[in-house]
């Protein structure tokens, strides 16, 4: 294996790493937010050293502050709901 082939395939890794890391994220954001406090909370424990306490407190996850700001959503009263439209059809325009 020459070394192109290894950096190619460390690369690509790290690519799909990070790509699956951003779908869990957007796919699945509670549970996300959970495993991240957890993975925050063993890093950032006495005793380690001070590299790993301070990557942990950055990986801990923000607290959501029950405000409108926060945009959850979760308790309706953020706003008025946006009225229902009807179905419109779609129209095609032919290209020149």
């Amino acid at each position: 294996m020459s070394t192109f082939e290894l950096v190619q395939g460390a690369i690509i890794a790290l690519v799909v790493a990070a790509s699956a890391f951003v779908a869990f994220r957007k796919l699945l954001p509670k549970t996300s937010t959970r495993v991240m406090a957890r993975v925050s909370a063993s890093l950032n424990r006495q005793g380690r050293a001070g590299v790993v306490r301070s990557l942990g407190r950055k990986l801990q996850p923000a607290a959501a502050t029950g405000s409108c700001g926060d945009g959850c959503g979760s308790c309706g009263s953020c706003g008025p709901a946006a009225p229902r439209t009807e179905a419109q059809p779609l129209h095609f325009k032919p290209r020149h």
